[in-house]
Parts: C-alpha cells; sequence; structure tokens
C-alpha cells in the first residue's frame, strides 16, 4: 500500500460529516484494521529509511489514524423517547405533549402535577356545567366533561374540557371505553392544556378548532383566563374573540358570562 494511496483514504474519511462517520456499521473495524497495518509500516520505515521527510509523512499519516479512529468510538447520544402518558393531544399525526412535560422527563415534576388543572380553571369549568344543566340541556343532550377523548381519524386524536353530544348522534352503542368518534354539537375548552412552545405550533388552537368544525362540530368556544377572552367559532361564520364580560350563547339562546359570575363569586373586584 503506497503512501499517496493512504493518505487519501485517510483524506476521504475525513471529508465524512460527523453523523456520516458514527453511522459507518464497520467503520471502527475498518480504522482499527487500518490503523494495524499503518503500524506495521511505520515500525519498518523507522527502522529500514534514512529519509527524514518520509518518516515525518508516515508520523502525519498515523497520527490522522488515531484521531478518527477515537472519533468512530464516540456514538451520538440517543434521544429518549417520550412515553405516551405524556401525549395530550395529536394533529395531524403529530403529537402534542402535555405543557411542562419536559420538567418530567427532567425528573423535576411527576406526571399528575402536570396534568391538573388551576384552581380558576376549575371554577370556570364547573360554573359552565352549571349554566348547561340550569337549561335544562340533559333532556336531548348528553354533557361530558374531564377532558373527554375524541376520535376523528387514525392521525386526529383531540381532548376535550366540555363537549356537549346530540342525544341522537351519540346513541347508547356508542358508549364505550374509547374515544368518542361522532362529533359534538358544542365542544368548550378552557385555556391551552398542551405544549406549544415550537414556534411552529404557534397555530395550535386554530388547527385544533378547524378540525372540530371540519369533523362536523357547530360550535367551539375557547376561554382564555390569562386574558380574559372568549373566542367564538361557528360553522359557516366568522370567528369571533371578545372580552369575557360579554354575554356568550351556548345553545337555543342560553348564555352564561364569565366576569359577572367571577365577581359574583368575589373572585375578582
Amino acid at each position: 500500500m503506497s503512501l499517496t494511496w493512504q493518505i487519501s483514504l485517510i483524506l476521504l474519511f475525513a471529508s465524512q460529516s460527523y453523523c456520516e462517520i458514527c453511522t459507518f456499521k464497520r467503520f471502527g473495524a475498518l480504522i482499527c484494521q487500518f490503523n494495524d497495518l499503518l503500524m506495521r509500516k511505520l515500525d519498518h520505515k523507522i527502522l529500514t529509511t534514512k529519509s527524514k521527510k518520509q518518516l515525518y509523512l508516515y508520523k502525519i499519516n498515523f497520527k490522522m489514524v488515531v484521531t478518527l479512529e477515537r472519533k468512530s468510538r464516540i456514538r451520538v447520544r440517543a434521544i429518549p423517547k417520550i412515553p405516551e402518558t405524556l401525549v395530550y393531544e395529536t394533529i395531524d399525526g403529530k403529537p402534542f405533549y402535555y405543557k411542562g412535560y419536559r420538567e418530567v422527563l427532567s425528573k423535576k415534576k411527576i406526571l399528575e402535577e402536570i396534568m391538573g388543572c388551576s384552581t380558576l380553571q376549575a371554577e370556570l369549568v364547573s360554573y359552565i356545567m352549571k349554566a348547561v344543566f340550569r337549561n335544562a340541556f340533559f333532556d336531548d343532550y348528553r354533557i361530558y366533561c374531564n377532558e373527554i377523548g375524541n376520535h376523528i381519524d387514525h392521525r386526529n386524536n383531540l381532548s376535550n374540557d366540555i363537549a356537549i353530544f346530540e342525544k341522537s348522534v351519540m346513541t347508547p352503542d356508542k358508549i364505550n371505553t374509547k374515544y368518542a368518534d361522532v362529533p359534538a354539537k358544542v365542544v368548550i375548552e378552557i385555556d391551552i392544556k398542551a405544549d406549544i412552545s415550537d414556534p411552529e405550533d404557534s397555530g395550535y388552537v386554530y388547527r385544533k378548532t378547524q378540525k372540530l368544525l371540519d369533523f362536523g362540530t357547530e360550535k367551539v368556544i375557547w376561554v382564555f383566563s390569562l386574558y380574559g377572552k372568549v373566542l367564538i367559532a361557528e360553522q359557516g361564520q366568522d370567528w369571533i374573540t371578545r372580552s369575557w364580560d360579554k354575554d356568550v350563547e351556548l345553545l337555543n339562546g342560553h348564555t352564561f358570562n364569565i366576569e359577572k359570575h367571577l365577581r359574583q363569586e368575589g373572585i375578582i373586584q
């Protein structure tokens, strides 16, 4: 094996990216064999050659091989698989994890700490549920809460804080241990539970809302407690965002007013 060929082979390997080198299945073994060969040739040259220049080139050659061999032993750290229990929803095949899931992965929090809601969120759910039952909706509708799952298709599984189903749609045979596979008439969401820290997920609310409307839900209501705002999206109408001091219609002219309720309860002044 000529010196020129050896150096050419080393430079060829050196030109590969780090990730490519790490993915060569037999690269480590190849380097070890090549290293042994060079060491034998180098020992022979040291004993027989009288050319300082040639000996210098072999030393450089040997140093490059040792460096590459050490790199070949480095393995890229595998990205830990995120447990299914941390998946809040799936939209278009993309999993959206619970807000705070990174703290669970780093063992700073436990799963239950990020899955629960705040007392304000619980109060809002309780108030809206009371508003629903106060208007005797349950005669014709099934009213579910507790993040009922909504299976649209194999790439879309959503969670809803409150979902109002028509009994003619959510028939008894549809009530089982699986997610609902029929659309709710009205869906109400209290704040965003999913982690949307990725800039690509900035349109999460609109994507989820449109998925529900496309599936057949007639109205989607979002309550954003941090801003005191309500988003109302209905089939065939412009979406409206308003302050939560305004009345919001649930169904058939029945309304609720969040700020009025919070003031009556002394929660806000």
